[in-house]
């Protein structure tokens, strides 16, 4: 038997029990919804090879998952294999995500969990809570537009900002930047959220790129420290130049 596929009036009134059906009958499917969603966000495309990659699964699988996906009417693959959601598999994905972002700032700033591991716990917990709670902690949290991780929430007004922003291995020697995020991507390599927490590489730290050489950046921090980061770190950090 299909799941049943809601229209966002009736994700409103009865969502937590057709996601909780989806993910009974499908576990995967919430993960492959909105790394879907997250990858045709920054990039525009997805492709099999990229889902596969992200999700650290192999090709086959991907390919199984989609079309069961397809069956669903979640999402569709064009004969070039570029995978897109419909409507509806947007309407979950987005209200998945949402749901992680608010875990991540309850686990954060009312738990004292550590900033580095709230994204992996907050996988584990997104499709166990109801829109309900969800719209609780979005109220509670001062109706935030990003994750802890300075991720924007899908359609707030800062998403196409934070979306465009540089990458800090592009920025010159001698640039006065804010970190704005890491990235989505980012944050599933290894080591990198650690680093960045040990370092204080948090979103709105304002940084100055003193040199560029070989693989790594070294990086000016406002109390006279100093940071050397991988540029296989510093291409998933997103940074706003500051005027001198």
């Amino acid at each position: 038997m299909d799941i049943a596929v809601l229209s966002e009036p009736d994700m409103k009134n009865t969502g937590d029990l057709a996601l909780q059906e989806l993910h009974k009958r499908f576990p995967a499917a919430l993960d492959y919804l909105t790394t879907i969603f997250l990858i045709d966000r920054e990039y525009g495309k997805v492709a099999n090879s990229k889902l596969a990659a992200r999700l650290g699964v192999s090709k086959p699988a991907v390919s199984q998952a989609v079309g069961r996906l397809k069956r669903h009417h979640l999402a569709d693959q064009d004969s070039y294999g570029t995978i897109r959601l419909t409507p509806e598999g947007r309407i979950y994905a987005t209200r998945i995500l949402k749901r992680h972002y608010l875990i991540e700032h309850l686990l954060i700033l009312r738990l004292d969990y550590p900033w580095d591991k709230a994204d992996d716990e907050a996988l584990r917990l997104q499709a166990a809570i109801s829109e309900e709670f969800a719209a609780h902690l979005f109220e509670t949290f001062g109706r935030p537009d990003t994750c802890p991780h300075g991720n924007p929430f899908p359609g707030s007004p800062r998403e196409k900002e934070l979306l465009d922003a540089p990458r800090l291995s592009e920025a010159r020697e001698g640039c006065r930047t804010v970190l704005l995020r890491i990235t989505e991507e980012g944050e599933a390599v290894e080591g990198l959220l650690h680093f960045c927490n040990e370092n204080q590489l948090r979103p709105g730290r304002e940084l100055e790129i003193l040199k560029k050489a070989g693989d790594n950046v070294l990086l000016g921090c406002c109390e006279g420290r100093t940071i050397t980061i991988p540029q296989g770190y510093a291409v998933h950090l997103r940074y706003r130049a500051l005027q001198d």
